[in-house]
């Protein structure tokens, strides 16, 4: 297959997410893609994700049945180029069927010829209301529901926002790279950049990418001696937080993610990080009231980070919320006999509904009288909940994140 047909790079990587669930950062890390036009390719996958729900009602609009998925995911990409890259009509439908017969799918090709000849942006009727949010940005519409009974009139520019860029934490030698076009952020030495190749001084542990959450959560967390990080992969918090704690344990589930904080770890030089494996749902005796700060930044439902990851809603159901409400709550309880008195307990979340963020934690006290909330503080705008800080992404680069703070009496 010859690299010259702008659809095929796309129709690779989408293929991989659409059909394999695939994440849509390993599949684009993993896939041979044409250099010359890389930053197309990715514009192009994480554009198609983002208005996925659209896409499907461009489809909608010209098929009356519902094509195989190879077919949907040509049309979404061809759309794309179509309706946001305005690219010509005959040009994308030359392109889409031309890829079609190359790869093997040629008995479709009428059919996409004549949707894509058809195709009238015109004729695509978005609904009202939060329905039609729930098909103009990456949000599935329990989660805009959700938001509006919290938010109000502020969901809209919930959902609407965008990346901030991308995320660097310098270490030393940031004068260099502040020459190129950026964003300041609340945090010293963490900017955003439209783009941001990384060169040999990633590798010298110079930098690192770590995200504006990342960084404000370990911001609330306090200086201390012995500090555990529940759920630790890859290791930002755990390298950044072993800059003010003289010892830092990374704990994480699986073997894999364990040997990933520790080559996060050698390339930052960050010698007081001891990452373990462990189940920070089980007890292990040998942690009980040996730290003075834990932190549980818990597995969620990630849909604060929907701006940078549009592939995360595909496959989301409401349903599995309750079920991450378990695994949240076992780990706070768990990691809870692991702070020694008057050491304090963190939890954290990249999730903007309540239910993963403020109910866990007031539950949780209900059920501990021997922890006690704390003042918590940050530089980024934020929303003072009742048990927590709630940072949403109109108002923090495009995340959504949250943390909370307890002492334990």
């Amino acid at each position: 297959m010859p690299l010259t047909n702008p659809l095929y790079d796309p129709y690779q990587v989408l293929s991989k997410v659409y059909a394999q669930g695939a994440h849509l950062k390993i599949a684009l890390a993993e896939t041979p893609l044409e250099a010359a036009h890389l930053s197309r390719t990715v514009r192009v996958c994480y554009g198609v994700l983002e208005h996925d729900a659209y896409l499907a009602l461009c489809i909608r609009s010209v098929a009356e049945k519902t094509p195989k998925q190879s077919v949907r995911i040509l049309l979404k990409i061809a759309l794309y180029f179509l309706v946001f890259l305005k690219k010509p009509r005959y040009t994308v439908t030359d392109l889409a069927v031309s890829l079609l017969k190359k790869l093997g799918k040629g008995g479709a090709a009428g059919f996409v010829n004549a949707a894509l000849r058809a195709f009238d942006e015109r004729n695509v009727n978005i609904p009202a209301g939060d329905e039609g949010l729930a098909v103009t940005t990456p949000y599935p519409l329990f989660v805009i529901r959700k938001l509006r009974a919290e938010y109000g009139d502020r969901t809209q520019d919930i959902v609407r926002a965008k990346s901030g860029g991308v995320s660097v934490r310098f270490v030393r030698g940031e004068a260099e790279y502040l020459t190129r076009p950026h964003t300041a952020t609340p945090f010293d030495h963490l900017f955003l950049f439209e783009h941001f190749p990384r060169d040999e001084r990633f590798f010298a542990g110079d930098y690192t990418f770590q995200s504006v959450g990342s960084v404000a959560v370990c911001g609330v967390v306090e200086a201390c001696g012995r500090l555990l990080d529940a759920c630790a992969a890859p290791g930002g918090k755990s390298v950044l937080l072993a800059e003010k704690c003289r010892e830092v344990t990374a704990c994480e589930l699986h073997a894999h993610r364990v040997a990933l904080i520790r080559q996060y770890c050698a390339r930052m030089g960050a010698e007081n990080v001891h990452a373990v494996q462990a189940d920070s749902r089980v007890v292990c005796p040998a942690f009980e009231g040996a730290f003075d700060g834990v932190l549980c930044d818990v597995p969620c439902s990630g849909f604060g980070t929907i701006a940078e990851n549009p592939d995360l809603p595909l496959n989301k159901t409401e349903a599995e919320l309750s079920g991450l409400h378990a695994v949240q709550s076992a780990i706070l309880e768990n990691c809870a006999r692991y702070v020694r008195r008057g050491g304090h307990l963190y939890y954290a979340t990249c999730s903007i509904l309540r239910e993963e963020n403020d109910d866990v934690v007031s539950a949780f006290l209900a059920r501990h009288a021997e922890y006690a909330l704390c003042e918590a503080d940050s530089p980024l705008p934020h929303l003072k909940k009742a048990c927590g800080l709630q940072f949403l992404p109109d108002t923090a680069y495009g995340a959504g994140f949250y943390i909370a703070k307890m002492r334990r009496l």
